[in-house]
């Protein structure tokens, strides 16, 4: 039996573990488990090539809104054979802050020259690639793509191989099970925007079936990023609470 001292120290373990997210946010997995996952910040796939600041755990957190949003949009996708996947959802200010130093520390890579193959790094905030306060830690901003279903298999992503940069064939660029876009996730080229006239027919018919998938139900694309959408209405306080294990 634990002495009073112990069983108090327990509680107070056990509420520090279970700490909820604030009011009005939750975890995607729980609206809608059908929708995959691939959170990006979390590992050392993404243009940094480690995990940011306040990433503890590869999960999708959103408001409530947007939460339901992103269900109806499945819901929609499923019987057309497609599946939404999500590349980054609410995004803590420290990450945002992480990605600023990472921005202008003065060090170019080639894992990270593949994510911005025409540009320095210190040019990604100036040219709106990268904001300095994100839609992303209101919670109300999502990244994402389209998977075929069911979802082919890839092989895992080697930190050390010599991958294509992002706006190369799908077949020599990072493996991502999604459709072909045109360019990776998180490229910042001008391939990349959304309405750009330099990719294939077939890529532009993906980004106009998400673009018309996720404006159905209200979300609006950022032109820069065929990823990137956002829920418009109240609440644009941004957060930094870290996003921890569901």
């Amino acid at each position: 039996m634990l002495a009073a001292g112990g069983m108090l120290a327990a509680i107070a373990g056990i509420a520090l573990a279970a700490q909820p997210l604030p009011a009005g946010f939750v975890y995607l997995r729980d609206i809608d488990p059908t929708i995959l996952q691939d959170m990006r910040y979390a590992t050392a796939n993404n243009f940094v090539g480690r995990v940011l600041d306040g990433y503890e755990a590869g999960e999708c957190i959103v408001t409530r809104s947007v939460g339901a949003a992103l269900k109806r949009v499945q819901q929609d996708l499923v019987p057309r054979g497609l599946s939404l996947k999500m590349y980054d959802c609410y995004r803590p200010q420290r990450a945002v802050d992480d990605m600023y130093a990472w921005a202008q520390d003065g060090h170019e890579t080639a894992a990270q020259r593949r994510y911005n193959p025409k540009m320095r790094k210190e040019d990604l905030f100036r040219r709106g690639y990268i904001a300095r306060h994100s839609g992303h830690s209101t919670g109300k901003a999502v990244d994402l793509t389209l998977v075929q279903l069911p979802v082919p298999k890839v092989v895992p992503f080697d930190p050390t191989a010599a991958y294509a940069d992002c706006t190369g064939s799908q077949n020599l660029r990072a493996p991502d099970a999604s459709v072909d876009m045109g360019t990776g996730y998180d490229c910042s080229d001008e391939k990349a925007h959304t309405g750009s006239k330099t990719i294939t027919p077939q890529q532009r018919t993906w980004r106009e079936t998400l673009v018309s998938a996720m404006a159905k139900h209200g979300f609006v694309n950022f032109r820069l990023e065929w990823w990137h959408f956002s829920l418009p209405g109240p609440g644009n306080a941004a957060f930094d609470f870290p996003v921890a294990k569901r």
